[in-house]
């Protein structure tokens, strides 16, 4: 295999020189440029990326992990991140999780052992102490709030947009009002949980905890949802579906029930995806590519200090409240 050296022979130029013509040095004459660009061709040498990466000290690969890639929320933040890496020339390393720890840990190996410049998580299942342990490797970014931590974030301040949805239900006339979620052991939604029951101690109404439906992450839950809510004596007549996917599930199914949308009970959903629209389903908007390019960028900062960019939300009015 022709080396560095093997170039600087047939081309009858230093070792040096070629390096700046494979690295687009500038002061390079035109005639040892081309004597070299023709060894280059006449020797069908390939440049070994992995050796010029050790030698800049980067990989141009950033790790994303997320816990599920076919989610529409998680594929909006991917998106958005993969555009700014595009303008920035790097690519993604990707890591479904599936919310298992042990593939979490994978990622942040691979930030120690210097495969990629930075990580992002888009959703954590590891403890802090664990994701602090890896701070030394590289940046670490994560898409919630971390202020108060040395880890940067971009996120939404969900016990605010909680409070905001709910007072917006109270309003409409709604006292008794449940809401929806993916997992219940996250940061957001702890969140969530205590705007919840800080709103129901402000507002003097009763904490049901029946009115809380876990797992909720696809379109299909919103059958279970429903069907739940038929068993009740006393059911919420309003929820919050933290995913548009969810509220289009519930939506859907309760036309097959007699169970009509908002009468019998009004929605707000989040991050007003394409389906949202469609549906004319209310929701609180989310700007997820935004979030996602942000999250990328504050992986290429080469600030020691942790930023954190606090993203407003916007109530998208429509029919279904």
């Amino acid at each position: 295999m022709t080396n560095i050296k093997d170039l600087a022979k047939m081309a009858g130029v230093s070792v040096t020189t070629v390096s700046r013509v494979l690295n687009k040095h500038p002061y390079v004459s035109d005639e040892k440029r081309k004597a070299v660009q023709e060894a280059i061709q006449q020797s069908n040498y390939q440049q070994n990326i992995n050796a010029v990466h050790l030698s800049m000290g980067k990989t141009f690969l950033i790790g994303v992990v997320v816990p599920f890639i076919d989610h529409a929320y998680f594929a909006m933040l991917i998106k958005g991140i993969a555009n700014e890496a595009l303008k920035n020339n790097y690519n993604l390393v990707l890591f479904q999780t599936n919310y298992i720890e042990s593939r979490e840990l994978d990622a942040m190996q691979m930030l120690k052992q210097k495969q990629i410049d930075a990580l992002i998580i888009c959703s954590r299942i590891c403890s802090w102490s664990t994701v602090e342990a890896y701070l030394p490797y590289g940046p670490i970014i994560l898409c919630e709030d971390t202020r108060g931590k040395m880890v940067s974030s971009t996120y939404v301040d969900h016990y605010k947009s909680f409070i905001f949805a709910l007072k917006y239900l109270y309003t409409k006339g709604h006292r008794k009002i449940g809401y929806c979620i993916g997992r219940n052991s996250g940061t957001n939604s702890r969140n969530r949980k205590a705007a919840f029951m800080d709103f129901c101690a402000e507002y003097q109404l009763s904490y049901e905890t029946d009115y809380i439906f876990e797992q909720c992450l696809h379109f299909e839950d919103g059958e279970r949802v429903i069907e739940q809510i038929k068993q009740m004596a006393h059911p919420p007549t309003a929820l919050l579906v933290t995913s548009d996917e969810v509220a289009a599930g519930i939506v859907t199914y309760a036309q097959t029930q007699a169970f009509s949308i908002p009468r019998d009970l009004a929605l707000i959903g989040f991050n007003n995806q394409p389906i949202a629209k469609m549906m004319n389903i209310t929701t609180i908007e989310i700007p997820l590519m935004e979030i996602g390019s942000k999250l990328f960028l504050q992986g290429l900062s080469d600030t020691k200090e942790p930023s954190y960019q606090e993203i407003p939300v916007t109530l998208i009015e429509r029919q279904t409240v």
